[in-house]
């Protein structure tokens, strides 16, 4: 690009710290950041910020700077990669956001096609009027971003923004309803009302005052592999594994990782122990409720492959002090009850001088290992049944049947999930679909909802790929849904909070790329999920991993709430308090209450979780939310 580059790339242990905000403007720069002081004290980090200027922008950023000859700027946070040879050597031999920057120059709008890895970058272009702003392709990094009457703001958080004034700041009705919807606030909106988020895999482009979303990239899926290679396919599932786990390694810096005792976590583990030149750690947690304890599953994992092992017993008091410094924490309401394990799990981390850890996520939403794809499976023989069998005896003879025989009413059930379309059959568990939103929510808040758009945001990622079974698509909606806005937001904020760095070795791109050139009749073979992945790693990893049900971090919260009364009232007088706030119907918090005492506790206490969360989070912004 015929410009000299800032050398602004971070060691990668501290890549927990990075983050990025900025303001492009037509014409006169807007007084809202007329300080670079308020830029970079707007990043709320503890390093210190790169400060770039010019006729229409201003920046801060903790990640890498390249300063371009149009007066323009390329701002990159988290650790991208590059295929094309010439881009990498430029990587290695200045930075990330000059590689980007050379990027840019050949290919124009199509840079991010380019990119992979981990990433956050805006491209700032005054000489065509123009920002570019993406993430990476499956969302481990976040970016938000507000359009002004002339400019638009962006940032790696809501906070930035919400600093620019009073407007930025109140909270979306539709906001909340997703939030209770998904337990947490799925993108491209946000809470606020003027500030939205980017997806993964997507680029925005603000030129001319108009703002335009665009998805960069989308998997093709094949089903076309010959049987006969599965050998072959088996050796490069384990080679792609090593690398991938190899490219996720950081630098310097103490190395550790997340064991549940799971798959995903075991293979990092134990490829880690493997590559590693000292004796690897791991970190697990532990809770002393039947069915929710992984921790023999973590040891037999350590012991297989010579990793000491960490361990963690996470206590219903440790939820009690724990839980509003981390409801708190997030940018947004956020609801996952395993942010509170994942907090421990990391804080153990940091504690033992950690300072990157390896984290699991992904395997299951790239392999097939979640219950639900086998479930909606049984759902698909329905269909082979003869339409007019369906429509001209079955159908009518259970709606002629008396509801109060057993089998009638779970006939009627099977039937009408079946009958109902994927992806929306997916969450007939929902509360939202469980209870009406009349129930839940007051007429005046729901005069400003759009009750339908969770399932509309569903159907469009679900359709998004060109070819795709129902397997492989339901794949892909869980990349955007599980991952990319619940579990990896949950760990990487949780981990920074605790102090350390995060990587995501089962979501590097030669692992997702591979994921998606295995037929989905092996990925799950008869009942059996993720058959192709345990087929692949039987004989390294212990037996006991490969033939164990799957579990994860779930917290017992339902089920502590019920026998330890200072969680309990933690609970209640946080439902107390959300009563006035008129969103939520109060005699629907009191059904909540009374459902949990007396049904699933598990279940209902869910919804008190995320109602309790919802609480905490609105106090806390008390002062700066409306």
């Amino acid at each position: 690009m015929g410009s000299a580059s800032e050398q602004t790339d971070q060691p990668p242990s501290q890549a927990r710290r990075h983050g990025m905000m900025g303001l492009y403007t037509q014409g006169t720069i807007s007084q809202t950041a007329d300080s670079d002081a308020e830029a970079a004290r707007n990043l709320r980090t503890t390093l210190p910020a790169k400060i770039h200027r010019s006729e229409h922008h201003r920046v801060a950023t903790t990640g890498s700077l390249f300063a371009m000859p149009s007066g323009g700027a390329v701002i990159v946070v988290g650790r991208p990669r590059f295929k094309d040879a010439h881009l990498e050597h430029i990587h290695e031999q200045q930075d990330s956001a000059a590689a980007i920057a050379e990027a840019y120059r050949d290919h124009a709008g199509d840079v991010f096609e380019h990119v992979y890895g981990s990433f956050a970058c805006c491209i700032i272009d005054p000489s065509n009027d123009r920002l570019l702003a993406a993430i990476d392709r499956v969302g481990q990094h976040t970016l938000y971003y507000r359009q002004l009457d002339a400019a638009l703001a962006f940032g790696s958080d809501s906070a930035c923004l919400r600093d620019l004034d009073t407007a930025s700041t109140n909270v979306l009705n539709q906001g909340v309803f997703n939030y209770v919807y998904f337990h947490m606030v799925p993108s491209p909106g946000s809470i606020f009302a003027q500030i939205k988020k980017l997806p993964a895999a997507h680029c925005l482009e603000w030129q001319g005052g108009e703002v335009t979303l665009r998805c960069y990239w989308a998997p093709r899926f094949n089903e076309s592999h010959t049987r006969g290679h599965l050998k072959e396919l088996h050796q490069s599932l384990r080679d792609k594994l090593r690398e991938a786990i190899a490219n996720n390694l950081p630098t310097q810096g103490k190395v550790g990782a997340f064991l549940s005792g799971g798959l995903d976590s075991s293979t990092v583990t134990g490829v880690m122990s493997e590559l590693c030149d000292e004796q690897a750690q791991a970190f697990s947690i532990g809770f002393a409720a039947d069915g929710y304890d992984e921790m023999p599953f973590a040891r037999t994992t350590a012991r297989h492959f010579g990793v000491k092992l960490n361990e963690y017993y996470v206590t219903p008091q440790d939820v009690v002090d724990a839980l509003p410094m981390i409801a708190t924490s997030y940018d947004e309401p956020f609801g996952n009850s395993s942010a509170l394990p994942a907090y421990f799990c990391a804080r153990m981390a940091a504690e033992h001088g950690v300072d990157t850890l390896l984290a699991g996520d992904g395997g299951d939403e790239l392999f097939a290992g979640n219950e639900r794809y086998n479930f909606q499976r049984v759902f698909e023989h329905y269909q082979h049944v003869p339409k007019a069998v369906r429509n001209g005896l079955l159908e009518p003879l259970l709606r002629a049947l008396p509801a109060s025989l057993g089998l009638v009413s779970k006939a009627r059930s099977y039937v009408a999930q079946a009958k109902t379309p994927l992806p929306d059959r997916l969450q007939n568990y929902n509360f939202l679909h469980q209870h009406l939103p009349e129930e839940i929510f007051s007429d005046d808040f729901l005069h400003e909802v759009n009750v339908a758009l969770p399932l509309e945001l569903q159907r469009a990622v679900y359709h998004r790929p060109e070819a795709g079974s129902d397997l492989n698509r339901m794949l892909y909606l869980d990349w955007q849904f599980t991952l990319a806005d619940n579990d990896l937001r949950k760990v990487s904020h949780m981990c920074c909070v605790a102090g350390v760095d995060v990587t995501y070795p089962m979501l590097d791109d030669v692992l997702i790329e591979f994921s998606c050139s295995i037929p989905s009749d092996i990925k799950i073979k008869g009942k059996e999920l993720r058959h192709f992945y345990k087929q692949a790693l039987t004989g390294w990893l212990p037996q006991e991993t490969i033939s164990k049900s799957k579990q994860g971090f779930g917290l017992p919260f339902g089920v502590w709430m019920q026998d330890y009364q200072p969680l309990r009232e933690m609970a209640y007088d946080n439902l107390l308090a959300l009563k006035k706030r008129q969103l939520i119907r109060p005699e629907f918090i009191d059904k909540t209450i009374e459902m949990h005492q007396s049904k699933h506790a598990a279940y209902y206490g869910e919804l008190v979780w995320i109602f309790t969360v919802f609480e905490l989070w609105m106090d806390a912004n008390a002062e700066s939310v409306r």
